[in-house]
């Protein structure tokens, strides 16, 4: 059974018109409390039943709060947290020299869902947001890592921040706790449009666009592909579907499972947590945050 976080992660404000730099170091995380224990599976997939209460993020991890970590923990970029990849999606700029790296994100992507991360980037960032931030470790907490960037490591019993399992993800993100059934899509609903989530596009948004599910989840639909703690082999899975996804990508049926050191360029991920619900202490994104950014800024090549 895990355990409740020990203590309530710092205030952070994720602003839309200012450079993200080191000295935004404290970061919190806006929780969804996912009660409704014992809930059936979807009969239509086999998943969805959780018989604890839990709390998801209620949106995708920023590229302004993965820069807090890269800044607290990248100096050397040891275990590979950051990637080129991650410059040209995200625009996360890695700078300075191995041991006194320093790491930006510009305005325009402070607040869209980091992506280019691996299954082992996200069990790091969840160990460090767990261990309390600043000097916490990332190799110890939910996942005991020790270095690893490849094979299969499980969550700890006693995890307080981690990785959702595929169960605690597809419920939050399709499960109606007041009917007790089940949606196609994350926004409560059996069909989707570009204004409930953003996909069949050409980059990503900032988290927070669209409609949320049942739950009051953003962004299970489309945006990023997201990381979960499933496994197949020697994969994890990943669900949601990304920008550039057709919006049958977004339904409850795919789910993906890769590698987990790929760092694809529509992956991205959020966090879970245990126990009791929890405070939101990030204020919501506010209107110009959640605006649809300009062509220019969203124009991203699609790999083949």
């Amino acid at each position: 059974m895990k355990h409740t976080i020990a203590s309530a992660l710092g205030l952070a404000i994720l602003a839309g018109i200012s450079l993200v730099t080191p000295a935004m170091a404290v970061i919190s995380i806006s929780w969804t409390s996912i009660g409704n224990a014992g809930n059936p599976a979807d009969p239509a997939t086999g998943y969805g039943s959780v018989d604890h209460t839990y709390n998801i993020g209620t949106y995708e991890v920023t590229n302004a709060q993965y820069v807090d970590f890269l800044n607290a923990k990248g100096s050397s970029n040891s275990a590979g947290i950051y990637n080129g990849t991650m410059g040209s999606y995200s625009n996360i700029i890695q700078s300075g020299s191995n041991g006194s790296y320093s790491y930006s994100v510009s305005s325009t992507y402070a607040n869209m869902p980091v992506v280019a991360v691996t299954w082992f980037d996200a069990a790091r960032f969840s160990n460090w947001l767990g261990n309390g931030q600043g000097s916490g470790s990332m190799e110890t907490g939910a996942y005991t890592l020790n270095g690893s960037t490849s094979g299969f490591i499980a969550v700890n019993a006693a995890a307080g921040v981690y990785i959702p399992s595929e169960n605690e993800w597809y419920k939050a993100a399709y499960y109606n706790k007041t009917s007790s059934t089940y949606s196609l899509y994350a926004n409560g609903l059996n069909a989707i449009t570009p204004g409930d989530a953003n996909f069949a596009g050409s980059g990503a948004l900032n988290v927070g666009y669209g409609k949320a599910s049942s739950y009051g989840t953003f962004g299970q639909g489309g945006n990023a592909w997201e990381w979960n703690d499933s496994v197949n082999g020697s994969s994890r899975g990943l669900r949601g579907g990304a920008w550039d996804d057709a919006s049958f990508s977004l339904t409850s049926s795919p789910h993906l499972n890769l590698d987990p050191s790929n760092e694809g360029y529509v992956i991205g991920f959020r966090v879970a947590s245990s126990g009791l619900p929890v405070s939101n202490p990030i204020p919501e994104p506010t209107t110009a945050m959640l605006t649809i950014l300009t062509a220019s800024g969203l124009m991203i090549r699609r790999k083949r």
